[in-house]
């Protein structure tokens, strides 16, 4: 079975003035990233996304989910010591599907849109997780501080080491829906199944 991929964690981080206190308003940009697959049949396409789907490790996956996350920080002295006042993120997220080469026909195009609605909904949860990741992350940067830190070394310090906990239960948070979605009975399996069984 040609498995969905979990999300990885893409963190790239960059620090820029700003002037806001609060936690700010923020919208992702969403992305859709299409591969071509070929075949006039249900078995024809799916064969062909094994060929043809993203290579993930060693194997290749129906769909994937990324994301591109940077941030605008302001981090300001406060006397000795250092609060990083305002964290703004830049969230793009990518959702690889396939897509077929011609036009399909009859009970192959129903049969090929039920499927594609379902791998959309699954990709799209994987979205909202990283919305979350993101969420957890603004709420624990903004307010930071560090006490005799006039360089504002210690609280980035401080911030990177409680990234590490956040970050490990996202990569777990993916997995595990993955694993319940593909399970056999599971959303995914049962699209698969009803995708190319008559």
């Amino acid at each position: 079975m040609i498995q969905l991929f979990r999300a990885s964690l893409v963190l790239a981080f960059a620090v820029f003035a700003s002037a806001n206190y609060a936690l700010a308003d923020w919208v992702a940009t969403e992305k859709v990233v299409p591969y071509k697959i070929n075949g006039a049949t249900p078995m024809e396409l799916y064969r062909s996304i094994g060929d043809r789907g993203p290579q993930i490790g060693a194997g290749r996956v129906i769909a994937h989910t990324n994301f591109k996350l940077t941030w605008q920080r302001d981090y300001q002295p406060q006397g000795t010591a250092c609060v990083l006042v305002s964290a703004k993120p830049k969230l793009i997220i990518t959702y690889t599907l396939p897509k077929p080469s011609q036009t399909l026909q009859g009970d192959t195009k129903a049969r090929w849109d039920r499927f594609y609605a379902g791998i959309v909904e699954h990709e799209k949860l994987h979205g909202e997780f990283i919305r979350d990741l993101v969420r957890q992350i603004e709420q624990i940067s903004v307010g930071l501080r560090a006490e005799n830190d006039p360089q504002c070394q210690k609280v980035r310090q401080a911030l990177q080491a409680q990234l590490k906990p956040i970050s490990d239960a996202h990569v777990a948070r993916h997995g595990e829906y993955d694993r319940v979605e593909m399970s056999p009975g599971g959303a995914v399996h049962q699209l698969i199944l009803t995708f190319l069984n008559p």
